[in-house]
């Protein structure tokens, strides 16, 4: 039975779930609530001068996963925007995206004033906040898509920037210590973009006129004096981070460990502007394959369409919730363990007590209460089901060996294991099919196969998966192996082509009897 409110908050106000331990930390900031009643502000940032990847969505999710804490421990209402900086210069051009050579003609001009090179946008920024903004939608995040080029060009910033003009000498003096003596030499908390280039340049400035927002520089030899209101400058990024916070109130963002001394100095900045920095914490990147870090320009690791390809939504969100100041891998060949433990985690929640469901991945995920749906098969046994079935299996196939196992069932009846099947097909014909090899069983194997097969035949009609593992197990104990696991191991080599596998008094009654026998004959005359 669901909590009531006041239980529900009660719990949450003393739960360990990560979600909860950062949203107490805004009631902190606010014990009155936000002055005014304003709402408490969440943001995440994104640069698009690369598509965006799983970590972009990450921080997205994990944001989303505090906001839901805290509106159930306060009533103060919230909102999250999600920030694009897409008046940054291009500095280089990503290994991943077509028409190089185009790009590379564009570099050092804002994001926003790059032509695309998927030819399907007005620029590169706006391809890339679109796809951006697409995933977020199909997800269903709730969110205040807001453009950094926008914000500047409308003048919405411009009051602030006068800010950072007033306080110009106190930014130079927080930033110009963490520099090396070559950059000191150049750096401008302010880049003009040039007149002439359309570059940003990076170009030391000097103060004109702080109310006017007048500058003075060098571009191209010339002193030219230009405002930077409306669009005609950018800030150097971490003193742009501490002006947007101070300008739009930010409560809440979290940052990738790479970015602990930027958020120091921003927040130093922040307070020099007479702001107040956010709360939040450094979240560990994620990995790729190769343990380096994923870059969007590089294009190493996962897409978001990629894991969308293989696994369910739900289980790309278990994996990101857990664990967020460890460093993890993120490839491929996660997918199964997660969809799997996401939908074991699902089973226990309505068993638990509302403080066990606090710190149930699903709870947060879902923002409440998952589905009540369950699912009668693992997906790694429909992996290894269609695996044996080859790469040319349907989902009909599928469904008509499931019946061996859930007698009359469809995918009406289970429409949750049907989107399940379609994942399976997808991975196993890329990434299971490709490796699988059957090996030639050998030594007291191959008696062990035949009298498992000799077993399978004498079974009554209506044996159950427990009374196949049962006979398995038997064999195993009784039948000259080393150890129960070499057995096991024996059967996913041997009938599966793999070294792993499922529990195989499920597998046999699902793929049926009779089948497993041909596996088993098959093995044993290579």
């Amino acid at each position: 039975m669901e909590q009531t409110g006041n239980a529900l908050r009660d719990a949450a106000m003393g739960s360990k779930a990560w979600p909860y331990e950062e949203a107490r930390k805004l009631l902190k900031r606010y014990p009155d609530g936000k002055p005014g009643g304003a709402p408490v502000l969440f943001e995440t940032g994104y640069g698009p001068s690369g598509l965006p990847h799983i970590g972009t969505f990450n921080e997205v999710l994990r944001t989303t996963m505090v906001r839901h804490a805290f509106e159930t421990l306060s009533d103060t209402p919230t909102r999250l925007i999600a920030f694009s900086d897409d008046m940054d210069g291009l500095r280089k051009v990503p290994d991943n995206v077509p028409n190089k050579e185009m790009l590379s003609e564009y570099l050092g001009k804002p994001l926003t004033k790059i032509p695309d090179p998927f030819g399907t946008h007005d620029s590169f920024a706006a391809h890339n906040n679109a796809m951006l903004r697409d995933f977020l939608d199909r997800y269903g995040f709730e969110y205040e898509f807001v453009s950094s080029t926008d914000y500047y060009t409308s003048g919405k910033f411009d009051d602030a920037l006068r800010n950072v003009l007033r306080n110009y000498q106190a930014v130079m003096d927080i930033m110009l210590p963490t520099l090396r003596a070559e950059r000191r030499a150049t750096y401008s908390p302010v880049l003009p973009i040039s007149r002439k280039s359309g570059i940003v340049l990076q170009v030391p400035v000097e103060v004109v006129d702080a109310e006017a927002g007048i500058v003075r520089f060098v571009d191209e030899g010339e002193t030219v004096e230009q405002s930077i209101l409306s669009g005609n400058a950018k800030l150097q990024w971490k003193v742009d981070w501490a002006m947007r916070w101070v300008a739009l109130g930010v409560d809440y963002e979290m940052a990738g460990k790479d970015l602990i001394d930027s958020v120091i100095q921003s927040g130093k900045i922040a307070r020099a502007l007479g702001g107040r920095p956010p709360e939040g914490f450094n979240y560990e990147m994620f990995l790729d394959e190769k343990g380096e870090k994923i870059s969007k320009s590089k294009g190493n690791g996962l897409s978001i369409e990629q894991w969308l390809t293989y696994g369910p939504d739900e289980s790309l969100a278990f994996y990101i919730y857990r664990e967020p100041k460890k460093a993890k891998s993120l490839h491929l060949g996660l997918i199964p363990r997660a969809v799997d433990d996401y939908w074991q985690f699902r089973g226990n929640y309505a068993g638990q007590p509302v403080e066990q469901r606090l710190g149930n991945p699903v709870h947060h995920i879902h923002n409440g209460p998952p589905p009540a749906d369950t699912l009668p098969v693992t997906f790694g046994l429909l992996l290894n089901l269609v695996g044996v079935m080859g790469g040319d299996a349907t989902k009909d196939q599928v469904w008509g060996y499931l019946g061996n196992y859930l007698p009359g069932a469809s995918a009406a009846d289970y429409p949750e294991l049907d989107k399940l099947i379609g994942y399976a097909l997808a991975y196993a014909r890329d990434f299971v099919a490709p490796t699988l090899v059957r090996r030639k069983p050998g030594g007291v194997e191959v008696a062990a196969l035949e009298r498992l097969d000799a077993d399978l035949a004498a079974l009554p009609e209506g044996a159950t998966a427990e009374d196949i593992q049962n006979i398995v197990y038997e064999i195993g104990k009784t039948g000259g192996f080393a150890e129960l696991r070499d057995w096991f191991k024996a059967l996913y080599e041997t009938l599966l082509g793999s070294s792993q596998g499922p529990r195989m008094g499920s597998f046999i009654a699902l793929y049926g009897v009779a089948n497993t026998r041909k596996l088993i004959a098959e093995a044993l005359a290579q």
